[in-house]
């Protein structure tokens, strides 16, 4: 059951990247470390193995009151019972999604530039991923990294949830939320972290500082 929604601290998930652990095991040593939701995003995962992931993650995450959501597929959100999806500019249409999943879900869309999120203001969104803010491995085909200026340009304009993503780490993560970010979405910063849930917990410190120096909200 989840308690309350917090796009703080978002793990996006990448086992590739997870040195043979088990994705599971990742994922809730790093809940335990602070993350806040969690996307599963395994592009290269068979329908059904997806499915069985999914499925096996919710049963531990609802327990911690930790929402779900899938990367791209709807239907793999409403055959798990996912709290909702994180879309992509090429995925299926938020208003097409928002009608499949109901007024309650989560629905998350990346934006790449500012027309695209100009656009999105618009949309029954959640929250806004702002994607890349810096150059990164785990998000090829992205356009040009927004870079905290651009970021900051964004945070003017827009009044949505910001989610950033995109080569965050603990060493930059205070300087994106200075920058407008309401909350972060890590991939190698936990997933590949030899400690996944001391990663989460300094990225988790960060954000919880960031919050009580500027007094924000969830």
């Amino acid at each position: 059951m989840i308690s309350s929604l917090d796009f703080g601290l978002m793990l996006v998930t990448d086992g590739r990247l997870a040195g043979g652990r088990p994705l599971e095991d990742v994922v809730e040593a790093a809940v335990r470390g602070g993350v806040t939701a969690v996307q599963l995003r395994e592009k290269d995962c068979p329908t059904r193995e997806f499915l069985e992931i999914a499925r096996r993650l919710l049963s531990r995450l609802d327990r911690a009151g930790i929402p779900l959501i899938i990367n791209d597929r709807v239907d793999i959100a409403l055959a798990a019972g996912a709290a909702g999806v994180h879309l992509g500019q090429d995925d299926l249409p938020v208003l097409d999604a928002r009608r499949l999943l109901g007024p309650g879900a989560i629905i998350g869309l990346s934006v790449e530039t500012p027309e695209q999120a100009a656009t999105a203001d618009a949309l029954d969104v959640s929250y806004l991923g702002v994607s890349p803010v810096f150059a990164t491995l785990t998000k090829t085909g992205a356009k040009s990294p927004w870079g905290l200026d651009g970021l900051r340009r964004l945070r003017a304009l827009s009044r949505r949830t910001l989610v950033a993503i995109g080569g965050i780490n603990a060493s930059n993560a205070a300087d994106v939320l200075a920058s407008g970010a309401d909350g972060l979405a890590v991939v190698s910063a936990v997933c590949a972290a030899p400690d996944p849930e001391a990663a989460a917990r300094r990225l988790r410190d960060i954000v919880d500082r960031d919050r009580s120096a500027a007094g924000k909200a969830r």
